[in-house]
């Protein structure tokens, strides 16, 4: 008898927010123009693909600011990330009053108990 293929669980659509990153101004800050150039390219080609696709919903804020060459950061009250324990975050989590965002802060880690 014949081996049978794995029978393939039914999978999920893949929205853009599956395959996007966002960043904060202050996130944004630190990130050089090597990689800006290199988020932009990825990004851009992450949602041509998924228009390939059938991706049928309005194009994301994110897309028109990077093809108008405009910086893509959003506010930081807009970032929905999913908690990950363990995580180290290296950027304060909000800036202080009057702060034009050039200090980098490390936050302390929680130690495993």
């Amino acid at each position: 008898m014949a081996p049978r293929p794995p029978t393939a669980a039914p999978q999920e659509s893949v929205t853009f927010k599956d395959v996007s990153v966002d960043f904060t101004q202050e996130e944004w800050y630190h990130v050089d123009p090597a990689q800006r150039s290199l988020y932009r390219d990825v990004m851009l080609e992450n949602y041509s693909h998924l228009v390939s696709l059938g991706y049928q919903v309005s194009k994301p804020e994110v897309i028109f600011k990077l093809e108008q060459g405009e910086e893509p950061w959003i506010s930081e009250g807009e970032i929905q990330r999913p908690f990950y324990p363990g995580f180290v975050c290296l950027l304060p989590l909000s800036l202080p009053s009057g702060s034009k965002g050039k200090r980098r802060q490390k936050l302390p880690r929680k130690n495993p108990e």
